[in-house]
């Protein structure tokens, strides 16, 4: 797999371009479902769909663990050219993905009137969400096969295919918002259906495309190697300890959230707009994380040290180049972009004043988003939890240390050192991919 620098420049760009212009796509869907609830006659629509989207959006973040472990699988099937277990992965995956959506249906009751409970709102507010989740939430199953699908193509290197169908998948919610809710007249719920028969759809298309990228020639599938004890052991293992770390993640984005409560309505509110600015860091440096799966997965699959190397300091290269860019951006134009996002002078104020933090943000983080593609495609996800544990208890630690000394700003320092203790803590474990392989020869990967 080992080729020239130039080669390995290529091979991360054709990967992570299609990436960030399919992440492009999700706000642009966002804007879509929020212009629909925003043109019907009832003002809690817009508030239902806004706590019903957040809702769903943190089930598919707290289950990306799909995603993330089919993908280095993937790459390190393809990596030691085993087409059986490239065909034995997806199929496992999506039984584990069923089966989780499956569990959401049973238990969408009391999971969504939990998390209505949680998030508040007016009871019109909360009777538009509810009308919102209890129609989408018939596609748990797709949209988390969904996650297969594209961490599949991911890991087999087909970032293109996976562009196009995300790109079919957004494109059909918008139609079928648009229609169902204008066209036939239905209210939120028929939002949240289109998001449902969109995800439907999707995945029809996707499984369709990984039966046409099957191996042939392998010999007829043997359903009882579907439960072998050893690879899904494995498989369970890298979820779990992926869903811990996702966990770890999530709670320092709400405690971040709520520590910022404390301090005022008008420094949550600017706290939540400064936010905007490291989602849009997220969005756009998601794509090399994710090429650094996909090529560090083969060169593990392959045994392969100095296709590993170069392709870790090569995908790193290229999304810290993108962080300072982003840095550069917010420095430039962040005052501006504050502006746009909210026309109340006192957040606009608070947000301000606390710019420098987010400027800095991607500079700092980058580290951490890089080493986790880094260590989802070698399948470490013990280290990936470990620093993830680690980080938050620094996290703790300097929140309720500085903010009594230095208010908000204490509380953007302890996020800021959160995300560079990922990268410090991922770095240090960096040395022990690859240790124990054998010094023969690597395996000959089957990419170019």
């Amino acid at each position: 797999m080992a080729g020239t620098p130039a080669g390995w420049h290529r091979r991360v760009v054709v990967l992570a371009v299609p990436i960030v212009l399919a992440n492009l796509s999700v706000p642009l869907l966002s804007a879509v479902d929020t212009a629909v609830a925003g043109h019907l006659p009832d003002e809690a629509s817009l508030g239902g769909v806004a706590l019903g989207g957040l809702i769903f959006s943190a089930m598919i973040w707290g289950l990306g663990f799909l995603r993330m472990a089919t993908t280095g699988l993937m790459a390190q099937a393809l990596g030691a050219g085993d087409a059986v277990q490239m065909r034995l992965i997806p199929l496992r995956a999506l039984l584990l993905a069923f089966l989780l959506g499956l569990a959401v249906l049973v238990a969408q009751g009391p999971l969504l009137g939990g998390a209505l409970h949680l998030l508040g709102g007016s009871p019109a507010v909360g009777a538009a969400a509810r009308a919102y989740c209890d129609a989408r939430i018939w596609s748990a199953p797709a949209a988390l096969g969904n996650s297969v699908v594209l961490g599949s193509l991911l890991g087999l290197q087909r970032a293109k295919l996976g562009f196009g169908l995300q790109l079919v998948l957004n494109f059909l919610n918008m139609v079928l918002a648009i229609g169902l809710v204008y066209g036939l007249g239905r209210g939120v719920d028929g939002i949240g259906a289109a998001t449902a028969m969109a995800d439907g759809i999707g995945l029809m298309l996707g499984l369709a495309v990984l039966w046409h990228l099957r191996r042939r020639g392998l010999p007829p599938l043997v359903l009882s190697a579907l439960w072998e004890r050893a690879p899904l052991l494995r498989l369970f293992a890298i979820n779990r300890d992926i869903f811990l770390r996702t966990a770890c993640l999530i709670g320092v984005t709400g405690l971040f959230a709520r520590l910022g409560a404390g301090l005022g309505d008008v420094v949550l509110a600017g706290n939540a707009v400064l936010l905007n600015f490291q989602t849009f860091t997220t969005f756009g440096l998601d794509g090399f994380a994710y090429a650094a799966e996909a090529l560090v997965g083969v060169a593990v699959g392959a045994r392969d040290r100095a296709s590993l190397r170069a392709a870790s300091r090569v995908s790193m290269l290229w999304a810290v180049l993108g962080a300072f860019g982003f840095a550069a951006v917010y420095a430039a134009i962040g005052p501006a972009v504050i502006a746009g996002l909210t026309n109340q002078e006192p957040v606009r104020a608070v947000a301000r004043s606390f710019l420098p933090w987010a400027i800095a943000l991607p500079v700092v983080s980058v580290w951490g988003f890089q080493f986790d593609g880094i260590f989802i495609g070698a399948t470490r996800a013990r280290e990936l939890r470990n620093g993830m544990m680690i980080s938050l208890a620094v996290f703790l630690i300097a929140a309720f240390a500085l903010m009594p000394i230095a208010g908000n700003n204490g509380l953007w320092g302890a996020f800021v050192l959160f995300m560079a203790v990922r990268g410090v803590c991922l770095a240090w474990f960096y040395p022990r991919i690859g240790a124990d392989w054998d010094d023969p020869a690597p395996q000959t990967a089957l990419v170019e």
